[in-house]
């Protein structure tokens, strides 16, 4: 029996190895663009930076250091120069391709950091595995601008699971929709019509203005934002303000907001201050045909009809007036129940000289006409 080499006992003490083999190396030297280890063969194994990540300019000297141990798989047995190339990326990948398998059958939450914004959605790694979400299932709303999104940490779950074509697809909307549906829930458990509760203003239109109540939105709808006119929500309303709102309403999934709050109600003591034959002062607020609205206060108008404005015969209220002007003038109807108020300028004009004058007149022929039937009373009594 012929005894073995000392080069043969060498290269029998070394283990065999087989690309796609995962082994366990020790760090030797590193490099910027390399890891260089010892994984027990005759070979020193090299772990490239393309190998190490699929993140760019990634410098390896912050990621490993001689002495650490790491797990890598075999690539290439021999690169041609007698070298063993190693993998660590593609380790990772199938480890969490695993990952991603189990997420998607149990219907796991996962989070990770956006890695990409694009054109279509977002990209996100999780253990080296690429996952995309689509624009559409980013939220459960038109996201205009998915750049927000870039370096967020978020969560999503596993929507599409295709190994075969590396397509992995996440989804964050249902999550949101899910989480607001027990939002939803849990608000309309604890409110009812009559309470105060605070809200941000989500949107503003011409008609009204969107409340977040956290939860639900409510309708903050033009005609309820004050007890005065609202003629520009956008002008009064800004996204993101904070308010304190009355729910007036609650309609199936519908909640109808209002800021006329009763302490604020102008009304309520409008029987006094604006009682028939009160004079009263106010604002011209706008015209029509028949007459002009003065605003005594906010949520107050009254109608000043344009057969009350002057003595004088006026075609229409925007001949003598214009709106904002100040006017005075007399309550000559009040009416809480459908609040009506009317008002006169005319009564409160001195009379005209050839009034006073044919009033004087009359008053004369009535002392003439009470003389004369005393004579004749007088007469009668004589006889």
């Amino acid at each position: 029996m012929s005894e073995l080499t000392f080069e043969q006992m060498l290269e029998e003490s070394f283990k065999t190895i087989h690309a796609g083999e995962v082994v366990e190396g020790t760090v030797i030297d590193v490099k910027p663009d390399e890891i260089i280890l010892n994984i027990g063969y005759k070979s020193d194994g090299i772990l490239t930076r393309s190998e190490y990540t699929n993140e760019p300019n990634v410098d390896l000297t912050t990621v490993a250091k001689p002495g650490d141990t790491m797990e890598v798989k075999v690539f290439k047995v021999n690169d041609g120069e007698g070298q063993v190339l190693l993998t660590y990326k593609r380790l990772a990948a199938d480890r969490g391709n695993k990952r991603i398998e189990e997420a998607y059958n149990n219907h796991e939450v996962l989070k990770a950091k956006v890695a990409q914004v694009l054109d279509g959605g977002l990209s996100v790694v999780v253990e080296e595995v690429r996952i995309f979400i689509p624009a559409s299932l980013v939220s459960d709303v038109y996201e205009k601008d998915l750049n927000k999104y870039a370096g967020q940490e978020i969560e999503f779950v596993i929507s599409e699971y295709n190994p075969k074509r590396r397509r992995y697809i996440g989804d964050r909307k249902q999550l949101i929709v899910a989480q607001k549906a027990e939002l939803q829930k849990e608000l309309f458990a604890r409110i009812k019509e009559g309470d105060i509760v605070e809200g941000t203003v989500k949107n503003v239109t011409d008609f009204g203005a969107f409340i977040d109540l956290g939860g639900a939105d409510g309708l903050l709808h033009i005609s309820e934002m004050s007890w005065g006119r609202v003629e520009n929500p956008k002008k009064v309303f800004k996204v993101g303000e904070t308010l304190n709102v009355l729910i007036k309403e609650i309609s199936g999934n519908k909640i109808a907001l209002s800021l006329k709050f009763d302490d604020a109600n102008p009304w309520k003591d409008a029987a006094s201050k604006y009682a028939v034959g009160n004079v009263v002062s106010g604002v011209v607020a706008r015209m029509t045909d028949f007459g002009a609205f003065v605003e005594l206060e906010p949520g107050v108008d009254a109608l000043l009809h344009v057969s009350q404005i002057s003595k004088e015969h006026i075609e229409k209220p925007s001949d003598v007036l214009k709106v904002g002007e100040e006017v005075n003038a007399k309550v000559v109807d009040f009416n809480e129940d459908e609040k009506k108020i009317s008002l006169s300028i005319k009564a409160l004009l001195a009379p005209e000289p050839k009034e006073e004058e044919e009033a004087e007149e009359e008053t004369d022929a009535d002392v003439v006409s009470v003389d004369i039937e005393a004579m004749i009373a007088n007469q009668k009594e004589e006889e």
